[in-house]
């Protein structure tokens, strides 16, 4: 069997290879790619539209992003992070929507305000310490707040329409927010990918082995599901962004970095409505505040999506307990992860998150009307026959082994990378997607330093990204010209 030599193996058909991918043949035009996908088509899984929330997450609306201190101040540093990443990425797709490689951007991003919204005494005292900490820095300047049901009545009539008057509530607002479709821009980028010489793609090919060479490249074996076809690929460089499937090949692979890694699978599901005369009533995403014990992905949210063209609202996610790694993966996904390196902190993990295992199972339980009950919270009229129930994709949360050797679960991101550079693996969930072009970056920065070095490649990255090297979070003017710029080209001035 002839073995198919390559510069870089992408495993995994969503936006994280997909922009990686990018971001090389955009480096270096002449490099090998080969991108193998298990599924028969592009971003079907935690990258297609309907399997995530599509959030530009920004930090502008999520409140878990912003969390209170015992002495009731609120901490922003995630939300100043998060917000300066998304911007990094705006500025790659806005570069590849001025050199015709992204279509309009209308067809995978749209202007959507990005709000919060709270109720009770608490959380409007929250809400009112957050935006005043927020609104201080140039990031967040542009952020509104507001407590007067005239106001609230114009951001969100369908939130407020017919609540308690005497209800106490307040909202922020950004008016720059947006919803993108995350499926759409996926495909968009390989399509323009396959059209490029020397990048592949080899659809309905999971990985089936990995495995180093002692002269540091790596062989990859996968096997067409159609046609029963093996393939040998060997590269010098391979990237797991396989979503809840990076974890089991980053063990395969048995790098030493992958020791103690495990992972925490959630399922989510949310209510749908795509009535008209409902969806035109509301557009923005509104977030509200998680429930006790309830993981940051289960932050509740009413929102206005539009996914292939097509507008709908969507309400949730109500998470669920699951063992499966991936929507279309196995029921023993969880069990098979467990090695004797991790064990001892999964165990260590389901000991001490019992709160979670236990609301996670209870939202399993839970009937439509339990949902649509909680759905009034933010939409008082809402009716049961206007909403029904579409699963969402699987979200695998990284547990990782502590000082003391057990464990901690982590609702983030994170790369392991080999020690020689030539393997790195993306895992965990929130925020995902929205920082796909700055966690690309730091996977370059990882596995390729020596060339992200050379002044070639330090003056490709300042075409795509021209704030690479800077500090958004901390340079005002770069910020306020690099986001004129992004929310210009992308359709997102208000």
């Amino acid at each position: 069997m002839a073995v198919r030599q390559a510069d870089v193996v992408l495993v995994g058909g969503g936006v994280m290879s997909a922009t990686l991918g990018m971001i090389l043949k955009q480096l270096d035009p002449t490099m090998d790619i080969v991108l193998v996908e298990r599924l028969d088509h592009i971003a079907h899984e935690s990258t297609d539209g309907w399997n995530n929330a599509g959030t530009g997450h920004a930090g502008y609306c999520e409140l878990n992003y912003t969390p209170e201190t015992d002495e009731g101040d609120v901490t922003i540093d995630r939300a100043l992070q998060i917000n300066a990443q998304f911007e990094v990425t705006l500025q790659f797709w806005s570069y590849l929507v001025e050199q015709g490689i992204l279509p309009d951007p209308k067809k995978f991003i749209n202007r959507t305000p990005h709000q919060s919204f709270v109720w009770g005494e608490k959380d409007v005292a929250f809400l009112k310490r957050r935006f005043e900490r927020l609104s201080a820095h140039h990031l967040f300047r542009e952020m509104e707040y507001s407590e007067s049901p005239e106001d609230l009545a114009e951001w969100m009539p369908l939130i407020v329409k017919h609540r308690d008057p005497m209800q106490r509530v307040a909202a922020t607002r950004i008016k720059h927010g947006a919803d993108v479709d995350f499926g759409s821009l996926t495909r968009s980028i390989v399509k323009h990918l396959e059209t490029q010489p020397g990048f592949e793609l080899m659809l309905n090919s999971p990985v089936h082995y990995i495995d180093q060479r002692d002269n540091g490249r790596w062989k990859i074996r996968v096997k067409n599901q159609e046609t029963g076809e093996q393939t040998k690929l060997e590269a010098g460089f391979v990237f797991l962004g396989a979503g809840g499937g990076a974890l089991p090949l980053l063990q395969k692979s048995g790098i030493d970095e992958a020791e103690g890694y495990g992972g925490f699978p959630v399922s989510g599901q949310w209510l749908v409505c795509d009535r008209p005369e409902v969806v035109q009533q509301h557009h923005s995403k509104v977030y509200g505040k998680a429930p006790i014990g309830a993981p940051p992905m289960s932050v509740p949210h009413l929102d206005t999506r539009i996914i292939n063209g097509e507008p709908a609202l969507l309400f949730g996610p109500f998470a669920g307990f699951t063992t499966r790694f991936l929507k279309q993966g196995s029921v023993f996904d969880l069990i098979s992860s467990v090695r004797s390196s991790n064990l001892r902190p999964m165990l260590s993990v389901s000991k001490s998150n019992m709160d979670l295992t236990r609301y996670l199972i209870g939202e399993v339980f839970q009937s439509h009307s339990d949902r649509v009950d909680a759905l009034r919270n933010f939409f008082p009229d809402a009716r049961e026959g206007d909403w029904h129930l579409q699963d969402a994709g699987q979200r695998v949360q990284i547990i990782k082994k502590a000082k003391d050797g057990g464990g901690k679960l982590e609702f983030g991101t994170e790369i392991v990378a080999a020690k020689d550079g030539t393997l790195a693996a993306l895992l965990g969930a929130s925020p995902g997607a929205s920082t796909a072009a700055s966690a690309m970056l730091d996977v370059l920065q990882h596995c390729f330093p020596e060339k992200m070095k050379t002044p070639e490649w330090q003056a490709r990255m300042k075409v795509l990204v021209p704030s690479y090297g800077q500090s958004l979070v901390e340079d005002e003017e770069l910020l306020l010209k690099v986001r004129e710029r992004t929310l210009t080209t992308l359709k997102l001035k208000p």
